[in-house]
């Protein structure tokens, strides 16, 4: 998985998986730009070179297009996005309100149309533009208490889908990965007795991104990659 000298923009990048993400294609040789709603990274989390962009709510369009540019200025262009912004609500339709979908929606769904339409005049210069969307193996079937969120993801399906037929003869490939329960300190807390041996570690996903994103992937897109763990 040779990514040296790729450009690369991850939104969501101060969290869980954003960070594992901009830490693993670091380490093949990108060159990232993280991005996040967030004013600065945790305390003690490195993002290596990483050049980060806090406080930006990547949904806005306005916001969205302008934290692009000043992403494709820094890197010198850019090669792919990672859109991993998002966020997750249990909730029950007959005891919860429209908020929660409207909220889900553009957490989950609008920041990547939003975030993808900024990047796509930077990606359209590169010889092997990739964009790599997170969507959810929960919204194949949703559970009680999923509606909400399964929807929003399953949105981000077929955005993914509908976008990498749009591309196809522009040399951009459009993926989306489908994890299970991502192993995060956050997850733990909220599922003690789980068995975390099983879920998927944000590490393991961050090497699938790297992988979409590398010149061996070029055939692939439009896909809609599980990456369930033993869950």
């Amino acid at each position: 998985m040779n990514l040296n000298g790729k450009r690369v923009a991850v939104t969501g990048g101060f969290g869980a998986l954003g960070i594992a993400t901009v830490n693993v294609l670091q380490a093949h040789g990108a060159r990232v730009a993280a991005i996040d709603r967030a004013a600065a990274p945790p305390a003690a989390v490195s993002l290596g070179t990483a050049t980060t962009f806090g406080g930006v709510d990547i949904g806005d369009v306005a916001a969205a297009k302008a934290t692009l540019a000043k992403v494709a200025g820094a890197l010198g262009g850019l090669d792919a996005l990672v859109n991993i912004a998002g966020t997750f609500r249990w909730e029950k339709v007959a005891d919860g309100g429209l908020d929660t979908w409207d909220f889900l929606y553009n957490v989950n769904l609008r920041t990547a149309v939003a975030a993808s339409k900024a990047a796509l005049p930077f990606l359209v210069q590169s010889t092997s533009g990739s964009i790599v969307n997170i969507g959810a193996m929960g919204a194949l079937k949703a559970a009680a208490g999923m509606g909400a969120y399964a929807a929003s993801k399953a949105g981000v399906f077929k955005f993914t889908e509908a976008l990498a037929e749009e591309l196809k003869e522009k040399n951009i490939t459009v993926n989306a990965i489908l994890p299970s329960i991502i192993d995060t300190p956050p997850n733990r807390a909220d599922m003690p007795k789980a068995n975390f041996d099983h879920w998927v570690k944000p590490e393991q996903i961050a090497g699938v991104i790297a992988f979409l994103l590398c010149d061996d992937a070029r055939a692939i897109t439009g896909a809609l990659i599980p990456v369930a763990g033993r869950v």
